[in-house]
């Protein structure tokens, strides 16, 4: 009786055939599905803002006839400042009997922060400025320094600086990865780069372990730090190695920390904080807590303190600091 199976001739793999490309594993975990919604109902809510947005005197911390510097607040977007600059600027200039603004579309933002990051803003006047300044971020001649609300068990360093890689998973989100992997490619054709951030613990439960973060200009920290960040490298290359945090609330400390970011990856201090195991307060993406001793956050406890440059036009150093929010002052116990 004859076979009525089919069968399926298989040629042998060719020499030449390329091998399948294997993507880096990411070191941290994916978004928590409770971020969804929570993520959703703050972009609506800064949508809607963005309508009646307006920015006053008192947000300004610097001005010249080349540069803005404002202290953005917290759940705006960045273009809605930038947009809202051309009505600050004439309505300061009608009130000084000015006769009319620069072109709006002059108006460039310098740096970027994240919708519910807080902080110094730097918008510039010009095209040419503009340009200038980007080289400045490119060429790293720019120092910035954050604080950050964080949760979870107080870590034994004062001081750390963490070095890794920084993508996108093939879901989308950013992620950390081995810093052994920056240079692969990840899905969607981008490839990993690298990633570093300075950390500084300020207070643990509100008691203080290094310096109030109003009394160190960028630079004198990373002079006052620089040997210790060396020793104290941590260098990202397996899943573990950062602090576990604990899983009752109750249990859980407050670290108010100081960030210097050496790279300006998307979310890296998020990212590093979360692989340290002190996720900020209220960073829902990175498994920081919505709700935290009986405070419902509207956005992540982020702040752009200060920005340190050379001014793009007359070369003189600066340094741009914004006020703190409430959150960020240490209190004394």
């Amino acid at each position: 009786m004859a076979d009525n199976k089919t069968h399926t001739q298989l040629s042998p793999p060719k020499a030449d055939d390329p091998k399948p490309l294997i993507y880096p594993v990411p070191l941290s975990p994916p978004f928590p599905l409770i971020s969804k919604q929570i993520e959703l109902n703050r972009a609506l809510s800064a949508s809607s803002k963005s309508t009646l947005f307006t920015l006053s005197r008192s947000d300004v911390v610097f001005e010249d006839e080349y540069l803005i510097v404002v202290n953005k607040p917290r759940g705006i977007y960045c273009e809605t400042v930038l947009s809202a600059i051309p009505r600050l600027l004439h309505d300061s200039q009608v009130a000084s009997a000015g006769t009319g603004i620069k072109n709006p579309q002059e108006f460039h933002l310098a740096n970027r922060l994240d919708r519910d990051t807080s902080g110094v803003m730097v918008i510039t006047k010009s095209h040419k400025v503009a340009g200038k300044l980007v080289k400045a971020f490119t060429d790293h001649k720019v120092s910035k320094t954050y604080v950050a609300l964080c949760c979870g068990s107080a870590p034994n360093w004062d001081s750390i600086s963490i070095r890794s890689g920084h993508g996108r998973s093939k879901h989308g989100a950013w992620r950390v990865y081995a810093a052994s992997d920056v240079g692969r490619s990840l899905p969607g054709g981008s490839v990993v780069r690298d990633m570093a951030t300075s950390f500084q613990v300020l207070s643990v439960n509100g008691r203080e372990r290094f310096k109030n973060p109003t009394t160190k200009s960028s630079t004198d920290q990373q002079e006052e730090l620089g040997e210790e960040q060396e020793e104290e490298m941590l260098v990202v290359e397996d899943v573990g190695v950062g602090v576990a945090s604990s899983t009752d609330d109750g249990k859980k400390d407050e670290i108010l920390i100081r960030a210097n970011p050496q790279s300006g990856r998307t979310h890296q201090i998020r990212l590093h904080c979360q692989y340290l195991g002190l996720p900020i307060c209220g960073d829902v993406k990175y498994e920081g807590p919505h709700e935290w001793k009986g405070k419902t956050w509207d956005g992540h406890a982020l702040h752009a303190q200060t920005l340190s440059l050379h001014h793009p036009v007359t070369g003189v150093p600066l340094i741009f600091q914004a006020p703190l929010p409430s959150w960020a002052k240490p209190i004394h116990s």
